[in-house]
């Protein structure tokens, strides 16, 4: 049997478990035999008796940082309900290939899946769904800028797109293979640095960080 590399496990318990995934690594399996190396496989692995769907959100595969993974049913169905009715806070670091006007604010974009460029998403104001995030500028860094990113909702690729549409901060992240400049996996400057929420079991406040590697 096949075993794969392990993860970098911020925390762990018999109801859910933390990691810091690198990047260009799957949050979940992909299509084919060749892309079923993901977090949700090595929890699998490395926690026997694991649910047989253990991931709660994801993170794009070039995306870095802060995974959550449920170890029972019970777990799953309540922290899924947290993350459905936005009681779970995040917080990404980012660092985009320009200079960006401003200090902070607000992006509020509708966008959909391009049905004919998978996975690549559109900005439609009329069919499109509503991506809402908070940002700050942190510093500038050889002509690049350093930002921080606090999304209000869960959309694929919202940090992205609205890091590199013209509407957005109209600056790619740098490494951005889909909206910017990178040529592969694992060049994506996009990091989940903190994660709150509640445990599934004692419902206390629970907060992890995980510095950016950038």
């Amino acid at each position: 049997m096949h075993i794969p590399p392990g993860l970098d496990v911020v925390f762990e318990d018999k109801h859910i478990v933390v990691v810091n995934k690198p990047s260009g690594l799957l949050s979940v399996p992909g299509k084919g035999e060749a892309n079923q190396d993901c977090a949700a496989a090595r929890v699998k692995e490395l926690y026997p008796g694991c649910i047989d769907q253990p991931s709660v959100h994801r993170l794009d595969q070039d995306t870095s940082g802060l995974l959550l993974l449920a170890l029972t049913e019970s777990a799953h169905r309540t922290l899924s309900i947290q993350f459905m009715e936005k009681l779970v806070g995040k917080r990404y670091i980012a660092l985009l290939d320009g200079l960006v006007d401003g200090e902070s604010g607000v992006i509020d974009l509708k966008f959909r899946l391009d049905p004919d460029n998978r996975p690549y998403q559109v900005y439609d104001p009329d069919k499109g769904k509503q991506g809402v995030t908070r940002w700050r500028r942190l510093g500038v860094e050889n002509g690049r800028t350093r930002v921080e990113f606090m999304p209000l909702t869960g959309r694929t690729h919202q940090l992205r797109l609205h890091s590199a549409h013209e509407k957005g901060l109209g600056v790619p992240i740098v490494g951005d293979r889909l909206y910017g400049t990178g040529t592969g996996p694992g060049q994506l400057k996009l990091h989940a640095c903190t994660l709150r929420f509640r445990h599934p079991a004692t419902r206390q406040p629970m907060e992890f960080h995980a510095p950016a590697p950038f």
